[in-house]
């Protein structure tokens, strides 16, 4: 197995997805924006172009008009778009020439939270060194240019028609002969639009969910993170279902017969697809929470199989290394490169569609065979971020007792969110008593660490 790669611990503020908190809270203020704004501006040559777009949430209008100052104080241009999905910025990013793109959203998490997460010219989330060269710049006084030389604000009105047009070439065409009507959830959130429009365009009977946002409801009791309301509405009347995250760059979905599929499935659906049709590059990579089951599956059918750390940009890192293209996370974050660059929740269930229709099979079927490992996740909520809690004695003790406990019969994962003030622990074993056995008291002694 090739090496995993590992995030750097350097950075200040950006996290495995961007900049995240709670709204008010530093650093999710409008003078922390203002501030990003100016350093992202002075990291560009003057008079560039930097595209914004963001999700529903209602804090969306404060930040971008803060970053949009910040950009104008340092002699930059803002293309802004409104709400869509973050991958429909990144296409824009490119497709318009701009020097970068912004993304104003805190993708699964509740409407309190918000985020911001950077583009390169590329439509590519920045490597490291750029955002800590970013950061190094935040806490500066970055000089303001002159009043000639401003930048300036325009609105680009035709940018969800770019990005349908775009998913609209991907398709092949009958998509929606074998079966005509799809359940979607937009999850109160970016794609609540562009979601449905993308499948009437295709064919499909659309039932919607999801796509009435109202400023404060994105994610709740909807979307990828939440099948509730989806499994309710499948349960009504069962057919293909498709849920997207808040950003819409995450994809779940629900087979005809109610199997939940998560990103790990599809990446498989894909994989013996694009391998059987002589189009797949490279090894699969998967991350550390990447289930077991897929990766001895994989491996049985030939397929190379790789891990990256949590995060797709480290999912991504990985797959430029390796020269593979498909890869991602349980979570529905999905990377096909040799069509994207970012992960596209759309995207996905397009090519996801495609593979159904060229092979003539159900996703029931293609994963009527696939075995997975039972895996549990207790995610323990911080007072605040703690970088020194997981290297305690007493947490450490418990995860040398849970590591004895599975022996070579699982794996855990301890980790801190990169998006949350979370410590989320895994364990992934042969049966749910051990899983049980194992967690539980690795849980409580982080809970107890935290509370301490």
């Amino acid at each position: 197995m090739r090496r995993m790669l590992s995030p750097m611990s350097k950075r200040r503020y950006f996290g495995t997805d961007g900049i995240r908190g709670r709204v008010g809270e530093h650093p999710i203020t409008p003078e922390f924006a203002l501030a990003l704004g100016r350093a992202i501006g002075a990291s560009l040559p003057r008079a560039s172009s930097v595209v914004i777009g963001k999700d529903t949430r209602s804090s969306g209008y404060l930040l971008e008009s803060a970053l949009e100052a910040g950009l104008s104080a340092s002699g930059v241009n803002s293309i802004l778009v409104g709400p869509l999905p973050t991958p429909a910025i990144a296409l824009v990013t490119r497709s318009l020439g701009a020097s970068a793109g912004i993304v104003i959203s805190a993708s699964h998490n509740p409407f309190e939270d918000n985020g911001i997460k950077l583009f390169s010219s590329l439509g590519e989330k920045l490597d490291d060194e750029l955002e800590l060269a970013i950061e190094a710049r935040i806490d500066r006084a970055v000089p303001m240019v002159g009043a000639a030389d401003l930048g300036r604000a325009r609105r680009h009105e035709r940018a969800s028609e770019d990005y349908l047009a775009f998913l609209l070439s991907m398709a092949l065409p009958g998509l929606a002969a074998k079966q005509h009507t799809l359940l979607i959830d937009a999850a109160h959130g970016a794609g609540y639009r562009v979601a449905p429009m993308l499948f009437q365009r295709l064919g499909f009977h659309v039932r919607a969910i999801g796509v009435e946002p109202n400023g404060l409801n994105i994610n709740a009791g909807v979307g990828a993170t939440d099948l509730t309301a989806l499994k309710s509405e499948h349960g009504r009347s069962p057919a293909l279902a498709f849920a997207l995250d808040g950003d819409g760059d995450r994809l779940q979905a629900i087979t005809e017969t109610g199997r939940v599929v998560d990103g790990d499935d599809l990446i498989y659906l894909l994989a013996l697809h694009w391998k059987n049709t002589g189009r797949l590059k490279g090894p699969v990579i998967g991350t550390v929470m990447s289930n077991l089951g897929i990766e001895r599956a994989l491996e049985t059918a030939g397929i190379e199989f790789a891990r990256a750390a949590v995060g797709d940009r480290y999912v991504h890192q990985m797959l430029r290394e390796t020269g593979g293209t498909l890869g991602g996370e349980a979570s529905g974050h999905v990377l096909c490169l040799d069509y994207a660059p970012t992960g596209d929740g759309l995207l996905t269930a397009v090519l996801v569609l495609n593979a159904l229709t060229e092979s003539g099979r159900s996703l029931d079927d293609w994963l009527s065979g696939l075995s997975r490992f039972p895996q549990r996740t207790i995610n323990v909520r911080l007072p605040s971020r703690d970088p020194t809690l997981l290297a305690r004695e007493t947490v450490i003790a418990a995860r040398t007792a849970a590591e004895k406990a599975l022996g070579t019969q699982g794996r855990l994962i301890l980790r801190a969110s990169g998006t949350e003030p979370l410590i989320r622990v895994t364990v992934e074993a042969l049966s749910d008593e051990l899983i049980a056995a194992a967690i539980e008291p690795l849980a409580k002694a982080v809970r107890d660490a935290a509370n301490a």
